[in-house]
């Protein structure tokens, strides 16, 4: 049977309709996670780094973005210190710009996970409808609310509490978020 054939182009159109037609059921699959904190240059950028990491080392079935409560229009790049300890990683961040968290990103979302309780309040004050998804990743991850700490503009050593306190949490949250 020739490339070019009736019989051919009949079979492979059959082919891709099937697995153009599974591609919902299989982002379907999926849980989607939206972490958020102020204005999504530092804590938030390294959680989905991370997370893109161990989403990617083990095949889970999850989406992930970030998000600003506060985007500030003229601060949308990674934090250096932040980019650098993702870097040593292996990560690399610099084609990150920071988003303002919308309605969309919420409606679209299965788990909020934000650094505070204030990102917590500011996001369930802004967006009713997240209330039930809408978790602190320390309190996600362990059952306890915990803030994790703002390092903007602090010195390397404040940016690394914050990058081992949500690289902690988050194989945690991932293992959860895969089991809801």
């Amino acid at each position: 049977m020739s490339e070019t054939s009736p019989r051919w182009q009949a079979m492979l159109a059959a082919c891709m309709l099937t697995t153009i037609s599974a591609l919902p059921a299989l982002a379907d699959g999926m849980t989607r996670i939206a972490f958020v904190d102020t204005g999504n240059t530092g804590r938030s950028v390294t959680a989905e780094a991370l997370a893109n990491a161990a989403i990617e080392a083990h095949h889970l079935p999850i989406l992930v973005i970030s998000r600003a409560v506060d985007l500030n229009p003229y601060n949308v790049v990674p934090e250096a210190n932040a980019a650098a300890l993702l870097a040593k990683r292996g990560l690399d961040v610099s084609a990150h710009r920071a988003v303002q968290v919308i309605a969309n990103d919420i409606r679209h979302s299965d788990l909020v996970l934000v650094m505070t309780d204030k990102h917590k309040s500011t996001v369930l004050d802004q967006f009713p409808d997240a209330k039930g998804k809408t978790f602190t990743l320390a309190e996600y991850s362990t059952g306890t609310s915990k803030d994790v700490v703002d390092a903007y503009n602090q010195p390397m050593p404040v940016y690394e509490e914050t990058f081992h306190q949500i690289d902690g949490y988050m194989t945690s949250a991932l293992e959860r978020a895969v089991k809801k």
